[in-house]
């Protein structure tokens, strides 16, 4: 199903490398059938080319009526400019995706054709190796053997889930911002160890299959995070001392805090998006 489509990708920043990354490696897709573009960095569209075997064109260059996937993956600022760039060269059965953080398909369909076909897709930066968590919510009028084309597409970076668009900001909180949570926590655990007097390549690579362990258990048994803590959990035992820590010092709370405040961060951006892109159309 993949194998014949063409993909574009409008901007060359991280996370479109990132997910280009993905595509590449998942063998799922030619990469010569995988186009980035930018309006004017062409050492960036060279670099891509040089590390992935894809495309790189100017966007002036692209032919639009040969792609069947587009990707928004400019700064959200450019959006306007990019949506008027490109819609007088799409047609509305052309699939647009947007990882574009706030904004909706409401206003991505209100600036494209009747019908246009459109999908917000939450990716996070684990896509580089195939691993990403990636939230889709398809556009009002969008068919649905493109909410299953964009699955099957985002498939080959990760995991996939349909989820109400309302459900954005949440979905940031956990799985967008949620790697750097892990990340930090490793970082913590990484000190103690080199403190303690072990190899820090050695610390690194026990915190990581710990959690890659830890992440499995999860998914591979029908047991809830709860009783896999508790199962490992010995009264007076070094596990519970260690939570006791946790609890005394807030770690729980401290959790909760970041996704809460991760989304509430999210609503706030996507709340500036939608009001400076509505000022900009007053003017």
């Amino acid at each position: 199903m993949l194998y014949n489509k063409t993909i574009a990708f409008l901007g060359a920043g991280s996370m479109a490398e990132a997910m280009i990354s993905g595509l590449v490696k998942s063998g799922e897709i030619p990469a010569e059938q995988i186009i980035a573009t930018n309006r004017s960095n062409q050492e960036r569209l060279t670099a891509l080319e040089s590390n992935y075997g894809i495309k790189g064109v100017k966007r002036e260059n692209l032919q639009f009526d040969q792609i069947d996937i587009f990707i928004l993956a400019m700064k959200p600022k450019d959006v306007d400019n990019a949506l008027n760039d490109i819609k007088s060269h799409i047609k509305p059965n052309q699939l647009i995706l947007s990882v574009l953080a706030g904004i909706t398909t409401s206003y991505l369909e209100q600036n494209l054709h009747k019908g246009q076909q459109v999908v917000r897709v939450m990716p996070n930066t684990s896509s580089t190796i195939g691993e990403s968590a990636t939230a889709i919510s398809p556009g009002h009028e969008t068919a649905d053997e493109n909410v299953k084309l964009t699955k099957i597409l985002l498939e080959c970076i990760g995991e996939v889930y349909k989820i109400e668009e309302k459900d954005m900001d949440i979905f940031t909180g956990l799985a967008g911002s949620g790697p750097a949570y892990f990340y930090y926590l490793m970082e913590h655990m990484e000190q103690q160890g080199v403190l303690a007097g072990l190899n820090i390549e050695t610390t690194r690579q026990i915190i990581a299959q710990t959690i890659v362990g830890a992440a499995k258990m999860i998914q591979k048994q029908d047991k809830t995070p709860t009783v896999l803590r508790e199962n490992v959990t010995s009264p007076n035992g070094t596990t519970a001392a260690g939570l006791d820590a946790l609890d005394e010092n807030g770690g729980g709370i401290a959790i909760s805090k970041a996704v809460e405040h991760a989304a509430k961060r999210s609503k706030e951006i996507s709340e500036q998006i939608q009001e400076s892109l509505l000022v900009g159309s007053l003017k």
